[in-house]
This record gives C-alpha cells, sequence and structure tokens, in this order.
C-alpha cells in the first residue's frame, strides 16, 4: 500500500549530524528500514520471514510517532531511536540487533576517523564484506563466488566501489545510484578506467601476431590453432575490460585456417601414398606441391592435377581418393577445433581464476565452403554440449539471417540455418540477428563483413559512428559504460493510480531530468577512462584489439581512440512504468503501446542530441538485467508499498518486453515488441518461449524467424 508523509511531518526540517539542515524525505527512512529488513534477510536467505508489509508497517508506525513530536526541527539520531523502537516494540527483534549493531558500528567508525565521511565510508564497506559469507547468488553466470579468488575480488570489488562513490563521482550521481533512481553498471570497475566490451577483429589480430604474457603468438597454420587462439584472445582482452567479448565474423575469421589445414592434410597423403607406390620417382613432385599451394579454396576441380598424371588413371584416382580423405579429415579436425574452442571458453579461467570469459560470437553469413565447414562444425559440437553432455553456456552464439546468404530455401546457407533451429530448439543457441532490419540494413555494404552489424550475447550493439563517418563497422569498437533509468519510479510518481490523473507532461519533464542526470554521469566517467594510458590496458590497446590503439603513443590521452566506443543510456520497466502511468501494459490496449513508443522514441531523440552536442555516440539500450529490476522493485516497494502488477513482484520487467504473465500469441508479442528495437540503437532482443512452440519446434521456430524478420526485430532468441 502507498504511505503518504502527513503534511505536519512533511514540514518538518531534519538536523543532519554535521549540523546541516535538510527538508524532511520520508523516501529515505523507509529505504533505512528496508535494509534493516535486508540484512536479515541475507544472513537468512532460504526463508520467507519478512516482506514489503512489515517494512511498510514499521515506516507508518515511525511517521505516526513524527507526528506527534512537538517542534519544526527533527535530529537524524531521533529518527533512528523512532525506527529501533518501533522494531523492538512490534516483534522483529533480529531487525532490531542488526539495525542497531549498524548504528553502533557507524557511530564507532565515525568517531575513528574524526567524522570525516570520505573515511568512514570506507569501513562501512569492509563491514558489510567481513561480517556476511559470501554467497553464490548467480547474478553473473561466468563466476562462481564461492571461490578464493572470487571472495578476494569482491574485497576489491567492494573497496573499488565504495572509492568510486567517495572520491570518483559526484554526489547527485552517487545518491541516485543509492536511492535507485539510476543504476551505474560495474561501478566498482569506474576507478580502474575499464571499458565495458569488443568485438575482436580476430583477422588482424592473426595476421600480426600478437602477444600474451611473455611471448609472442605467430601467425596461426591450421584450424585448431585458430580456434585455440581465438579462446585466447578472449580470455586475454577480458582481464582489460569489465563486460563481456564478441567476434563479429566467426565465420569469416577461421575460414582460412580449414584451408590451410585442408592443404596441409591433402599435401601430405598424396605425397605418402606417392611414396608408398613409388609414383614419386618419375612424376613432378615439386610441381605437384607448388599445384597445392596455389589452391584458394577446399572446392576445385581436382582435374587440375590430371597433367601431372602422364595419362595414368590410376594416378588420377589416387588423386581423387587423397581429395576425399582430406576433405574427411580436414572435418574431423574442424569439428574438434570447435569443440575445443566451446570446451575452452568455458573451462579457462580470467581475472586472477574468477570467472570464465563471458563470451559470444556471430556467424552464419559466410558461403565459402571453409567457412561453411566452420558454421556446420560449430553447431554440431553445440549441439553435442560439453563432457556429459550437458549445455554450454559459453560462448553466447548469433547466427546472423540474411536475405540471399540463409533466408531463402534457394540461398546457399539455408541449410545452416535449419541445422541452427534445431540446435536451438535443443540447447537454446544460438540466437538470432537480422542483418536485412532497417536499422541495421542502411549500414552493410557489399562484400564487406565489417559492416554486418553483430550483436553481443547482452544484446549491445554497436554499429552507428558519429565521430568518424569512415569507421562505421562493429569489428574494433565497443561500449565504453551504461547507466539505467528506473522507469517505473517516474511512471508511479506521475502516473493516473496515484494522483488520480495522468500528469503526462511532469512525466516527460522528470524522465529529461534523468536523461540528462545518465548523461553527465556518463559523461564523467568518460573522462576518468580516458585519462587513463594504453599501458593500462596492454592487450585492448597494446596489442592493437580496439580500433586505431595502434596510433597511440603511452603517453597519450586515451579520448582519440575510445571516442569510438558507445556511451549508453538504459532503461527497464516500461512495462510497469506504462501501469503506473495509464492502469495497462503496452499488451492491453493500443493507446498505451503508442505511449510506450512514444517514451523510447523520446529517449532516443534525447540521445540524438547528445551525439550532436558532445561528438560522441551516445545511444539507448534496453537494459536486461533482473539484478537491476529487482533492485529498482524492491527500493520502490519500500517507498510507495505493494501497488498491483508494479511493485508485487520480485522483479520488474527488463526492457520493453511484454510481462510474463500476459497471456499473447507469439506472432503479437512479436508484433509489439519490434518497433522498440529501431529506437534502441545501443541494444535489444526479444525473447520467444521454447514452450509457445507447437510439436514440430524446429519448423515452428523457423516460421518465428520469418515473423521476426518481416516484422523488423533486430535480435531474438528462444527461451525456456
Amino acid at each position: 500500500m502507498f504511505i503518504e508523509v502527513p503534511e505536519k511531518v512533511a514540514q518538518k526540517t531534519v538536523i543532519k549530524r554535521d549540523g546541516k539542515k535538510v527538508e524532511f524525505d520520508g523516501a529515505k527512512i523507509a529505504l533505512a528500514i528496508q535494509k534493516g529488513f535486508g540484512d536479515v534477510i541475507e544472513l537468512e536467505p532460504t526463508t520467507n520471514k519478512y516482506d514489503e508489509t512489515d517494512v511498510n508497517k514499521v515506516y507508518s508506525k515511525v511517521l505516526s510517532r513524527i507526528e506527534k513530536l512537538e517542534g519544526e526541527r527533527i535530529k537524524i539520531e531521533e529518527i533512528q531511536d523512532l525506527i529501533e523502537e518501533e522494531l523492538k516494540n512490534n516483534g522483529y527483534k533480529d531487525v532490531y540487533e542488526a539495525f542497531s549493531s549498524y548504528r553502533e558500528k557507524r557511530a564507532q567508525s565515525r568517531q575513528l576517523f574524526f567524522d570525516e565521511k570520505k573515511q568512514h565510508k570506507f569501513l562501512k564497506a569492509l563491514e558489510n564484506l567481513g561480517l556476511k559469507s559470501i554467497q553464490d547468488d548467480s547474478k553473473n553466470i561466468n563466476q562462481d563466488k564461492r571461490t578464493p579468488m572470487n571472495t578476494m575480488l569482491q574485497y576489491g570489488s567492494t573497496i573499488s566501489r565504495q572509492f568510486a562513490i567517495t572520491y570518483l563521482i559526484k554526489k547527485k550521481f552517487s545518491e541516485a545510484h543509492e536511492n535507485g533512481d539510476i543504476y551505474i553498471h560495474d561501478m566498482d570497475f569506474l576507478p580502474m578506467g575499464t571499458t565495458t566490451c569488443t568485438q575482436i577483429n580476430l583477422e588482424k589480430l592473426y595476421e600480426d601476431g600478437f602477444v600474451v604474457g611473455y611471448g609472442f603468438i605467430r601467425k596461426p597454420n591450421d584450424i585448431m590453432s585458430y580456434a585455440s587462439l581465438a579462446a585466447i584472445a578472449i580470455q586475454s582482452n577480458q582481464n582489460d575490460q569489465h563486460g563481456q567479448q564478441g567476434i563479429p565474423a566467426f565465420d569469416y575469421y577461421m575460414a582460412p585456417g580449414v584451408l590451410k589445414t585442408f592443404k596441409k592434410q591433402f599435401k601430405q597423403i598424396v605425397f605418402d601414398y606417392l611414396e608408398l607406390t613409388d609414383f614419386d620417382k618419375f612424376i613432378a613432385v615439386n610441381g605437384i606441391e607448388r599445384e597445392i599451394e596455389k589452391i584458394n579454396t577446399i572446392e576445385f576441380d581436382i582435374s587440375i592435377f590430371d597433367k601431372y598424371c602422364r595419362e595414368s588413371e590410376e594416378l588420377k584416382r589416387m588423386f581423387r581418393i587423397c581429395y576425399e580423405k582430406a576433405m574427411q579429415k580436414t572435418d574431423s579436425a574442424t569439428y574438434q577445433a570447435m569443440e575445443a574452442f566451446i570446451h575452452n571458453l568455458n573451462t579457462i579461467r580470467t581475472r586472477a581464476g574468477a570467472s570464465v570469459p563471458f563470451s559470444s560470437i556471430n556467424f552464419g553469413t559466410d558461403t565459402s565452403p571453409e567457412g561453411r565447414m566452420v558454421t556446420k562444425n560449430f553447431l554440431k559440437a553445440t549441439e553435442a554440449g560439453l563432457g556429459n553432455h550437458e549445455t554450454a553456456i559459453f560462448p553466447i552464439s548469433i547466427f546472423k539471417i540474411k536475405e540471399g546468404v540463409n533466408y531463402s530455401k534457394t540461398d546457399p546457407n539455408y541449410d545452416l540455418l535449419e541445422l541452427a533451429c534445431k540446435v536451438s530448439v535443443k540447447r537454446m543457441l544460438p540466437r538470432f540477428s537480422f542483418l536485412d532490419a532497417s536499422f541495421n540494413k542502411k549500414f552493410f555494404k557489399e562484400n564487406n563483413y565489417d559492416t554486418e552489424v553483430a550483436y553481443m550475447g547482452n544484446s549491445i550493439r554497436v554499429i552507428e559512428n558519429i565521430v568518424d563517418s569512415n569507421k562505421v563497422v562493429t569489428s574494433g569498437r565497443g561500449n565504453l559504460s551504461y547507466t539505467t533509468i528506473n522507469l517505473p519510479r517516474i511512471g508511479i510518481k506521475h502516473g493516473n493510480i496515484a494522483n488520480k490523473k495522468l500528469g503526462i507532461n511532469e512525466f516527460f519533464e522528470e524522465l529529461e531530468e534523468k536523461l540528462d542526470l545518465v548523461k553527465d554521469e556518463l559523461l564523467e566517467r568518460f573522462e576518468i577512462q580516458c585519462k587513463k594510458n594504453s599501458s593500462n590496458f596492454p592487450f585492448l590497446l597494446g596489442q592493437n584489439i580496439w580500433i586505431d590503439s595502434e596510433k597511440l603513443k603511452d603517453t597519450d590521452n586515451l579520448r582519440k581512440v575510445l571516442k569510438h566506443g558507445t556511451l549508453s543510456i538504459g532503461f527497464t520497466g516500461l512495462a510497469e512504468c506504462l501501469k503506473a502511468l495509464t492502469g495497462e501494459s503496452q499488451a492491453e490496449s493500443e493507446e498505451t503501446q503508442n505511449l510506450g513508443l512514444k517514451i523510447v522514441k523520446f529517449m532516443k531523440q534525447k540521445c540524438d542530441e547528445y551525439c550532436k552536442k558532445y561528438n560522441l555516440n551516445f545511444t539507448l539500450i534496453a537494459t536486461e538485467s533482473e539484478k537491476v529490476s529487482s533492485k529498482f522493485v524492491k527500493l520502490d516497494r519500500a517507498i510507495y508499498g505493494k501497488r498491483k502488477g508494479i511493485t508485487d513482484k520480485e522483479h520488474y520487467t527488463n526492457s520493453f518486453y511484454i510481462p510474463e504473465s500476459t497471456k499473447i500469441s507469439v506472432e503479437n508479442k512479436i508484433k509489439l515488441e519490434a518497433p522498440y528495437h529501431a529506437y534502441t540503437n545501443g541494444g535489444h532482443i526479444t525473447y520467444v518461449s521454447l514452450g509457445s512452440l507447437k510439436e514440430n519446434k524446429e519448423q515452428e521456430l523457423m516460421k518465428v524467424l520469418k515473423i521476426m524478420k518481416e516484422q523488423e526485430i533486430g535480435y531474438g532468441a528462444l527461451t525456456i
């Protein structure tokens, strides 16, 4: 329920410990009470002992006590005393003890550090970590928080986050984050100046060779080396960034390794046969070797070797057999390489052993025989699973769908799309991106796979480049940072449920304020990133993974290269925002859907304005994070109470998604979500439940992909 602050209470002035006078803010009291209950819940995570009704009960009692107090002023300590008394009086002994203990420790910290705020915040952070056991909450699927190295990482993360809040971030940003107006992603990495993610150009990396640790890695010469070095590149780059690693054109990058493997196999089989039969004594072996070196594809006319056979039908037959054997061995080697690649990405560790690399690959459009062999065997290895046939979590694979390549039955890679559907039904991977969506297609240049839009597994999309029109590509670029806005909270404040009427103008005014706030926060973080130097990122910049990084000098400001990345403003909970504003979600009326599109379009237009004003790549991302949406709803429930269809759930509906509880056909879900993809140029995805597909799930998935393509979906996937 919504608890209104009595007028008499709202008019009081609060005296802080330093004597500063501030206006009364009931939300801060509600959040303090909620934190007290939260501390107890974290110690007993398996119980459902308390919920928001308990928080609201204590909050209401405290407000009533304050209302009865005489005088226009109240000290912060008096408010905290009242909270303790009401916890104790209403039977919340464990919460009272936790809250009282916390107050005592904070008081000791202030005394120890002479009441200097910047110092005692560090103790608070360490207390929280040291007094609570590390729980594996599985928020990050690539981390296991129970390991010693990850525990150590959590200590560093906690101190780093507090350092960022205390010394690096403006107060208005940290307060907005802590209060739940916004969520600054990966704040613990902010002091290090790391960026989020990169789409790694393996072609460039392999051609030049690269250094890892203390050794130089030369150009690979077979498919197994190509695949192994791809995993090493992902692992190494993960150490220089806090987000996901992507490969934008995996099939194209691996294809040369297939050709090299074939030529090696074919040459060996031919020479072994010639030596075994003594034919090597009277035919031009050197000529055969030169002919093999000239081969530029694994599919060729074997009759090119007839000139070396001296009219011998036996030798001609030998070359045909050797070709077939070499193809079989190459196919087998490619499968083993793909299998090893998948196993490596699910077992190798990064970040001091704390996690496996969060990785994704894009593939499916290389129509060369070599590229097709890579795609086929990667899909087969994905279908087979890991050692006990369990589904591999990484890499998150994304099959690129394109007309003339794999979309229609007459397209050369259509059979691979069919195989991708078969595997996806079994493993929920690959996911699918649509290169012909108008907002993706406009960037494509014929015969240039660098201009094919590639996505990250977590939906991040990077292609637009206002900084340099000659570098409108995916590879070598990525996201710098992103921050998410709590849309439902703004909706609750100005919606017709709370106010009896819809304050739409006030809604957009506050939304614009939040957009400007996040823009300023992203710019502040960008300056921190730019002040680092290339030696801080020995692989990302030292090995020229990031675009233009080869131009950097050791002392250069990083702006000249980081400017090619994206600064993304995210949003979540559009469905609950609309519910708060109108009483309906976007699936319940056309009018509400239009309002949803108006809101998202407004945010995109603001991002475009920022691009022009600052000459940086601001983008809008539809945030997909239950960690963020669950934090938002927990805080909003403490402030506004339990509201049906809004705060009465574990987490807000991510992104612009239709709420899970909505009864809706697959086709209509896609039609409703599709228009949002065009506005969210920083990232988006639409999910379809596997359970919604009929008996022949592979054919049904193919139909779903057709609908997605026709409706202008950019990125789609199956989910359980």
